[in-house]
């Protein structure tokens, strides 16, 4: 079995980097390395260009965005398997990929596991699942995601043939990504380890009013509108307490 790890990049220059060194660490390097930059503006490619020797894909294009880039490395992706590290994320264990291999089977179609938050300047501030929330369950199912994005993106490894196209015009597309894997997965596995450092302050916390519209219409989708409803007022109810519990911040 392969894995296919993508990178998604635009005008990323101060984090890229760490991304793919992070990734090129890895003590097991049977996988496929792909990169899909938007035609970045700043020096961007020509960091990429730097490790092009050990890129299988390098790709940069314009796009129509981040899920229109997240869908070309798909269709680009020859592994089995797929996981997407985008710029300013990073793996977090030169080990995980041979820990990965170890665990799965044939039947495996989803592994998952926990993920550091990390600033700009690559410095942790804390394990998403101890500092926000969303609590990571050991047995992970589709009605989980009932609150929203329970597991990072980046912790998230999904066996290619039964991952769909993302939702192009939708912030939480990652969300409805992650349901619909789940829906179609035969078997599900935890990961022991603490598999990615994420950087925060993404395209939904910078555009936060429509990406919590778009959540709401993905959680619609899979839930219904009662469920919807009752999901985000359950959210409100508990962004009000942490932010009462932290004085003032929501993490």
């Amino acid at each position: 079995m392969k894995l296919s790890i993508i990178t998604i990049t635009y005008n990323a220059e101060p984090f890229l980097e760490r991304t793919i060194q992070s990734i090129l660490a890895q003590t097991d390097q049977n996988f496929e390395y792909i990169i899909i930059d938007g035609k970045s503006k700043d020096g961007t490619l020509q960091i990429a260009e730097k490790y092009k020797n050990r890129v299988n894909i390098l790709v940069s294009e314009p796009d129509k965005g981040l899920y229109d880039a997240m869908n070309k490395g798909l269709k680009k992706a020859t592994g089995d398997f797929v996981w997407f590290m985008n710029a300013g994320d990073e793996i977090n264990d030169n080990q995980a990929v041979k820990q990965i291999y170890k665990v799965v089977s044939e039947k495996t179609d989803v592994l998952y596991g926990d993920t550091f938050f990390v600033n700009n300047e690559g410095n942790i501030q804390g394990l998403r699942s101890e500092i926000t929330p969303h609590h990571l369950p050991k047995n992970l199912k589709w009605q989980d995601m009932k609150l929203g994005m329970l597991v990072c993106h980046q912790a998230f490894i999904v066996r290619k043939s039964i991952a769909p196209l993302y939702m192009e015009n939708n912030l939480s597309a990652d969300v409805d990504w992650e349901i619909e894997c789940l829906k179609r997965a035969k078997e599900v596995k935890y990961l022991d380890f603490v598999v990615a450092k994420y950087l925060t302050g993404g395209v939904s916390n910078q555009q936060l009013k429509r990406s919590l519209t778009d959540r709401y219409e993905v959680l619609k989708k899979h839930f219904g509108l009662m469920g919807a409803i009752t999901a985000h007022v359950q959210i409100l109810l508990r962004g009000v307490n942490l932010i009462i519990k932290n004085r003032g911040k929501y993490w």
